[in-house]
């Protein structure tokens, strides 16, 4: 019984050090910035996971008005085939006339920030007609962004077609 009481006598006195330093008052502060810090970036990151979506409902619909928006003007990339593209031919392919999307969508979005850069990964998964002809296919994209004062603008692309043994159920 005496141990017990020793324990307990000291284990009162010495219970403030034992402390989480979180549960100090001059942490506290430091702990709501954590945590501030946290909700932004979950904040940026749906940001990210948003235009990604829209993006392929811009491209399912042929339309160029999201990427003149969110592409920056230096915009650099590669289609699935291995054809660089700038803004304007990026917009030219997305426009064209002759694919009509009925079904593209993406999925499997993943985004990394680091500071006011972010890189989207995510897969595309398509169902069309290009020149009368069926097409199905699916692509594994990345995205750069860059967070501007104008928010954010992707500065770079990668997109990678997927060949048919790879390709996820549509």
């Amino acid at each position: 019984m005496n141990k017990i009481t020793a324990l307990l006598i000291f284990g009162m006195a010495f219970g403030p050090a034992w402390q989480e330093p979180g549960d100090r008052p001059q942490n506290s502060e430091r702990r709501q910035e954590m945590i501030n810090q946290a909700a932004q970036a979950e904040l940026q990151r749906q940001e990210i996971i948003n235009l990604e979506n829209e993006a392929a409902r811009a491209i399912q619909l042929s339309n160029g008005t999201f990427f003149r928006r969110v592409y920056s003007d230096d915009f650099s990339g590669t289609l699935s085939h291995g054809q660089p593209v700038d803004k304007a031919s990026f917009i030219e392919t997305v426009q064209t006339p002759g694919v009509k999307y009925a079904f593209f969508n993406a999925t499997d979005i993943s985004v990394r920030t680091y500071q006011e850069t972010a890189v989207a990964t995510c897969l595309w998964s398509t169902r069309g007609v290009f020149k009368g002809q069926p097409i199905s296919s699916q692509m594994r994209v990345i995205h750069v962004y860059i967070n501007g004062p104008r928010g954010w603008h992707v500065v770079a692309g990668q997109i990678t077609m997927l060949p048919p043994d790879a390709q996820q159920p549509l």
